[in-house]
């Protein structure tokens, strides 16, 4: 009797994945455990494997497809089975799958009509102002989840608008008229902006859809932006102590293992360091409450071919900086290579982003929501200081550039912190002696 195979559930943030290569097709022979097909989170490219053996009878989507988790992807069972995906509006509640039946191959289409919603894409919508039944779903049987609500959202209502949103069952728009961007209920009259076609250009024309990670991110960057009161400050560091240190390192004896100790761990140490010391610093700000960590779990923004991914260096503040190095080299090389997990890309609580070996001084990080604040880094470079007998010499400092959420910290608590972090940076040798 045929069988579906499912995309499968990767981690508790996942909800959907992007088909990106068949390795399969319809009339092939599989046993369990093949590789049906590779597929891409908006955080890792993963390995589907076939739950059944057979005959592939159909592959219920294309490549390029985005399909929600725990919906069925194929079909196997005994050669010249017919079988047909029966699907059936679902009711309050209903989680089945779609009945398989012998009769002809009909791929099963996902709805783009909300016919249900989650318990939190309910929850979110309500306290957004947005009416859950004008919502295009992606969730699997055409429900409303999360990220539909996540998708719609923009600027926080007035509780006068919020009311009027869910009274006459108005989309918000994105940014409002009011401060800040907040919408107000006069906004909620306005007509939605028109975007006007590309006029004719000459030469060809790529056209990129826009998907995957980079999807992800564009969307990602337009909320952090939207949703939040970002304000960065930028200072420089001595950098004596960390060129001195990495030159020591990298000429020790190899069994230490210090060798491939890089300047950005030792930034990563002394970041993981200082923010035991401002725990203000640690947190997620979610509107109405703030969470402080004890635990760092340090995201490091990372540069890979598919896009822009942020791996998590748990409990960094307890590890040593032999550890750190390791553990930031491993998750580097996994997100490189497609590798790394769901788990290992979420969960952080405090972000950097280092661009100084492109020859960056500073620049402005934008915050890695609900996260309170980030961490840009820039290059190394000479800067005139003046020494008590009037003398200039030039000394090199590191580009340190801080963005926060001044909903969740105010100025002078970020200067202090990094005013505390070039200290520490700038005396790193004592601060590991700690």
């Amino acid at each position: 009797m045929a069988q579906q195979v499912v995309m499968p559930k990767q981690g508790n943030s996942v909800e959907s994945c992007i088909i990106v290569e068949w390795n399969v097709k319809v009339g092939d022979t599989v046993a369990v455990g093949d590789v049906l097909c590779s597929a891409e989170t908006d955080k890792s490219t993963i390995d589907v494997e076939s739950s059944a053996e057979g005959t592939v009878l159909a592959l219920l989507y294309a490549e390029g497809d985005e399909v929600p988790v725990m919906v069925p992807i194929a079909v196997i069972g005994e050669a010249g089975e017919q079988v047909v995906m029966e699907s059936e509006v679902p009711q309050a509640h209903e989680d089945k799958a779609p009945v398989v039946k012998p009769a002809e191959i009909v791929a099963p289409v996902v709805s783009q009509v909300a016919v249900g919603a989650s318990p939190r894409a309910r929850n979110l919508a309500a306290s957004l102002g947005i009416p859950v039944g004008t919502l295009e779903s992606t969730g699997p049987k055409g429900r409303v989840i999360e990220r539909d609500v996540v998708a719609a959202s923009g600027q926080p209502l007035t509780p006068s608008a919020k009311a009027e949103a869910l009274k006459n069952k108005v989309v918000p728009p994105a940014v409002g008229t009011g401060i800040g961007g907040r919408v107000l209920a006069q906004d909620l009259q306005s007509p939605a902006p028109v975007v006007s076609p590309v006029e004719p250009v000459s030469g060809s024309v790529t056209e990129i859809p826009v998907k995957g990670i980079r999807k992800v991110t564009a969307r990602r960057m337009m909320e952090s932006i939207h949703g939040t009161c970002q304000l960065t400050l930028h200072a420089f560091a001595d950098a004596r102590a960390l060129k001195q240190l990495r030159a020591g390192f990298k000429a020790s004896k190899p069994e230490l293992g210090l060798q491939g100790i890089t300047i950005n761990d030792l930034v990563l140490f002394a970041v993981s360091r200082t923010l035991v010391q401002f725990p203000a610093f640690n947190a997620h700000f979610l509107g109405d409450k703030i969470l402080r960590f004890s635990d760092v779990h340090l995201g490091m923004a990372t540069d890979t071919s598919k896009g822009l991914l942020v791996p998590v260096v748990r409990n960094a503040q307890t590890l040593s900086l032999r550890s750190l190095s390791s553990e930031c080299k491993n998750l580097v090389t996994k997100c490189k290579d497609g590798t790394a997990s769901p788990d290992e890309l979420s969960g952080s609580t405090f972000t950097v982003s280092n661009v100084g070996a492109f020859g960056i001084e500073a620049f402005t990080p934008v915050l890695n929501v609900p996260e309170v604040a980030i961490l840009g880094v820039g290059g190394i470079s000479l800067k005139a200081v003046e020494a008590e007998n009037e003398e200039v010499h030039f000394i090199p400092h590191i580009g340190l550039s801080l963005t926060m959420d001044h909903q969740a910290v105010d100025g002078a608590d970020a200067a202090r912190f990094l005013k505390t972090l070039m200290d520490n940076i700038a005396s790193i040798d004592l601060l590991m002696a700690l």
